[in-house]
């Protein structure tokens, strides 16, 4: 897949599916990281379905973007993003976290086919992608290193470590998001470590820096665009601030939902709510 521009509404059917194909996955095991699936669909949806340049039958192209999922607990909505893509087939949604499946509960690059690193230890996601976008300058090439963290991770010396690097090593290959939806497993990001005001953080570290609403999806656009279109030597930051469980407002209302757990009769409800948002 080429980069292309796509209307306000393909994204979001884009989206929607995501949304969907996540829904689908935690159905077969009645939990999971669906939370995080629902608010970060629409930012998926803007990469893997716009703006990045991939080849869905050879998921290893050399010329290929790449997607480093920090938080690889994630990985159920990267799958999802993966499936709505063409690099994973949707029948394979049914094996999610399953014995021998290509789609385990926490990301592994090993398995999975369009999985660029192996997820678990937080912090990681950022670091490592300074080394892809520093290899492909040496190549000389022209592809994109997009990586997705969260902002429980910023509570991780490595993250900042990374942030200076990339900007001392001028990477404007480097686009990285942040996905800002004040959740971890202790309880509010903000409350854990308070990490505001972030935007002027990541611009002191010498980033072009955007904070947007992340289940925007227009603004969502709008950032990725200009990010790849800044005209300085450094790298881009895109701040996105979530809402957990989006787009099913029961999961929305949860008071914890950083993992989820949802009764067999609720499965069929989300995907219900989810539908009629869509029609909204």
């Amino acid at each position: 897949m080429e980069t292309n521009t796509k209307s306000r509404a393909e994204l979001a059917e884009h989206a929607y599916r995501i949304r969907r194909n996540a829904l689908l996955m935690g159905e077969v095991q009645g939990q999971g990281y669906v939370g995080q699936a629902l608010d970060i669909a629409d930012v998926l949806a803007v990469a893997y379905c716009q703006e990045m340049k991939f080849r869905p039958e050879d998921p290893e192209w050399d010329g290929r973007d790449r997607f480093l999922l920090s938080n690889g607990h994630y990985a159920i909505a990267l799958y999802a993003a993966l499936i709505e893509a063409g690099i994973i087939p949707e029948e394979e949604l049914e094996t999610y976290g399953s014995d021998d499946s290509r789609l385990p509960m926490s990301g592994m690059a090993s398995y999975t086919p369009g999985m660029e690193m192996s997820g678990g230890s937080l912090g990681q996601g950022l670091t490592i992608a300074v080394g892809h976008a520093l290899g492909l300058k040496h190549k000389n090439s022209d592809s994109f290193v997009y990586t997705l963290f969260s902002d429980g991770e910023l509570d991780e010396g490595a993250v900042w470590e990374a942030l200076m690097s990339a900007a001392h090593w001028k990477l404007d290959n480097m686009i990285a998001i942040v996905d800002v939806n004040n959740q971890q497993a202790d309880g509010p990001s903000s409350q854990i470590m308070a990490f505001e005001p972030l935007t002027e953080k990541m611009e002191a570290f010498g980033w072009f820096t955007q904070r947007v609403d992340g289940n925007d999806i227009e603004a969502v656009a709008a950032a990725f665009e200009a990010a790849r279109k800044h005209p300085e030597a450094k790298p881009r930051m895109i701040i996105a601030d979530t809402l957990m469980g989006c787009g099913v407002p029961f999961l929305e209302e949860r008071e914890k939902n950083h993992f989820i757990r949802v009764d067999e009769h609720e499965w069929q409800l989300a995907l219900s709510a989810l539908e009629a948002g869509r029609k909204a």
